[in-house]
């Protein structure tokens, strides 16, 4: 067994609520997500955190200081760690597009703003070492292309306000790209809006490896297509060559990182746009290579770790609730991700 110590090994906590709701399937409390996550353990090895979700009805953006100290004791009971989060940043929960009006990117940093205020504090109750405040454009893709310059310029500059707010805080933020946020659907129009808000100290890249791979067959964006149409999955070389050129463009942005397979589809749940599908780890339809696609991110052009992530976390947004209910999904993911470790960790 490796000796591996890092990248420390995730579990997230939004796919209890994240494509959940009315129109879909109840959510998955958050006790219930970390005893879950608690749980899982391979040859002796357990999850050592869990990345949060900052909304109801998980962790309110709005928790007072007790709450978090209540949220603090339930992860030391159960010996995890908090590394990142996600912001509500989206207007039907409270948020505003970063594209949007004043006043909607005005709301936009006030949630960046109470994200951050909380992540400082669950540091300063002793259980969080490492990790970042998570965005996106909140905007849509078809909003966005009706003036494609003017609103990555909006969305920089609302980028660049959180920034302000993040660093106040002494946290720092990364975005996901996925092929449903406008600006950020496509991995060209990713690194052009990271080069627009110009504040590479404080905002990163929060690469998921199942959004990723869309960006290589251009989902929302054919003139960034790198997969010729009618691929043959068969063949591992052609699509190498394509998540080589996306991993170049943005592993120097990347300050997250997400373990995730995906059957090269798309899929929306719930009140949740469609992106890309995440799907078991031992999914017999993956495209991706987990460990090997994971080095992309994880190491250098030559090969060399970038150490640039303490942590790296498994994304199971929008699996079925009897599939997470099952403790072998959760085991087939730990096992996933210690292999990850294993070829691309150190101590």
């Amino acid at each position: 067994m490796s000796q591996n110590i890092y990248p420390k090994l995730h579990n997230a906590m939004w796919p209890g609520v994240v494509g959940k709701g009315p129109d879909s399937e109840p959510p998955i409390d958050l006790d219930t997500m970390l005893d879950m996550t608690a749980a899982a353990e391979v040859n002796g090895v357990k999850f050592d955190g869990v990345d949060l979700f900052l909304a109801d009805p998980h962790t309110s953006i709005d928790a007072t200081d007790d709450d978090l100290k209540i949220l603090a004791d339930k992860l030391m009971a159960r010996k995890l760690k908090v590394g990142s989060a996600v912001a509500p940043v989206w207007p039907p929960v409270g948020g505003g597009a970063a594209m949007g009006s004043a006043d909607e990117r005005k709301q936009f940093v006030t949630m960046v703003d109470k994200s951050c205020r909380i992540m400082s504090k669950l540091s300063d109750l002793g259980v969080r070492d490492y990790g970042l405040v998570r965005i996106d454009s909140a905007s849509g893709v078809e909003e966005w292309s009706k003036d494609e310059a003017g609103n990555t310029k909006l969305i920089a500059q609302t980028f660049r306000e959180a920034c302000d707010v993040a660093e106040g805080h002494g946290e720092r933020l990364a975005v996901e790209g996925e092929i449903c946020w406008g600006g950020m659907h496509s991995w060209k129009h990713m690194v052009e809006l990271l080069e627009a808000t110009d504040r590479p100290k404080i905002i990163g890249f929060q690469a998921d490896m199942a959004h990723t791979l869309l960006y290589t067959m251009g989902f929302n964006a054919q003139e960034h297509r790198l997969l010729p149409e009618g691929y043959d999955w068969e063949d591992r070389s052609v699509l190498h060559e394509a998540l080589v050129k996306v991993t170049d463009a943005l592993r120097p942005w990347t300050t997250d990182f997400h373990v995730a397979q995906n059957d090269g589809t798309v899929k929306g749940m719930g009140s949740h746009d469609k992106t890309g599908r995440h799907c078991m780890a031992n999914d017999p339809n993956g495209k991706l290579n987990i460990t090997e696609d994971a080095g992309l991110w994880l190491r250098n052009k030559d090969g060399a770790l970038t150490k640039a992530m303490k942590h790296i976390c498994w994304d199971g947004c929008m699996f079925p609730n009897d599939d997470m209910a099952k403790p072998d999904t959760w085991n087939n993911i730990l096992a996933a991700m210690i292999k990850v470790r294993d070829a691309h960790g150190w101590s």
